[in-house]
């Protein structure tokens, strides 16, 4: 908070830029000193998370101990964002090799509770990355990255469990049977769109590429979902499922504007048939 009051209001409520070359130097600098969250994917993008580990280490005051990992990824030569976050995350688990518990659960806090949504990011990759955890364990820590404010935080919290899910996909269709009937939307919209058949920079999921009906128990419980969110979620899933199954989705389209007269519904099916032929 007091970070925030040191902040003017016209940066703290700015739209973005358009473009990362139209980003205002302090906004900028911001970013990557980790006072400030991303107004929008221009800004997300923009982030240099180099800067922003060297900031996030001296804030934590970890001295000399967190020397090693700013070395490595100050050599790690990736410049994708996909690629960088992950290997962020990575060095926090291997850092954390050699802790105590509780100086782990204090630095886990400190992380997914930061101000900065991209540091919140590298948390959710740590949870994705642990081999140390269970499917269970991942889901059910990840959840609260489902739900945060930041579209930023929320992308990469299906991210970093996606490797997880396609490992062990029954078990995971299972587990969010109950997140599709959750009151918050983004929990609803988490479950659809962690397991998209081919999804948005992720690995495709092959097994719903082949057959999608395993997933059609969550599709079903979201046909008619109030929240736009979840019903982008749930016709892109559609989409997806249309290019190599273009029948079953039509079938399923069909049976939906049948069972149901409601806006919602309709908007669903409009959206997911888009590249399909007409109903």
């Amino acid at each position: 908070m007091d970070n925030d009051m040191r902040i003017p209001d016209v940066i703290l409520h700015r739209k973005g830029a358009r473009k990362i070359d139209d980003i205002p130097p302090k906004v900028a600098s911001l970013l990557n000193e980790g006072k400030l969250e991303s107004a929008n994917l221009t800004e997300w993008l923009a982030v240099d998370h180099k800067l922003l580990l060297h900031a996030v280490t001296g804030e934590l005051s970890l001295g000399q101990d967190a020397e090693p990992m700013l070395l490595r990824m100050n050599a790690f030569s990736e410049r994708k964002i996909m690629k960088v976050i992950p290997a962020i995350a990575g060095e926090w688990l291997a850092w954390f090799e050699g802790k105590d518990a509780a100086e782990r659960s204090s630095l886990c806090e400190a992380l997914a509770g930061h101000r900065s949504d991209s540091v919140r990011c590298w948390a959710a990759y740590i949870i994705g990355l642990d081999a140390q955890l269970s499917l269970e364990q991942k889901l059910a820590g990840i959840r609260p990255y489902a739900a945060d404010p930041h579209f930023g935080v929320r992308e990469i919290a299906w991210m970093a469990v996606r490797e997880p899910i396609i490992r062990e996909l029954s078990a995971a269709l299972a587990c969010f049977k109950g997140w599709v009937t959750d009151a918050d939307p983004h929990i609803r919209r988490f479950a659809i769109e962690a397991t998209r058949p081919v999804g948005v920079w992720a690995k495709h999921i092959a097994a719903l590429k082949e057959d999608p009906a395993p997933a059609l128990p969550l599709l079903e419980a979201v046909c008619s979902d109030p929240a736009k969110y979840v019903q982008d979620s749930v016709s892109n899933w559609l989409n997806d499922a249309g290019k190599t199954n273009p029948d079953w989705v039509l079938q399923v389209c069909r049976r939906w504007q049948e069972q149901s007269e409601s806006k919602q519904t309709k908007r669903i099916v409009t959206r997911a048939t888009r590249n399909l032929l007409s109903l």
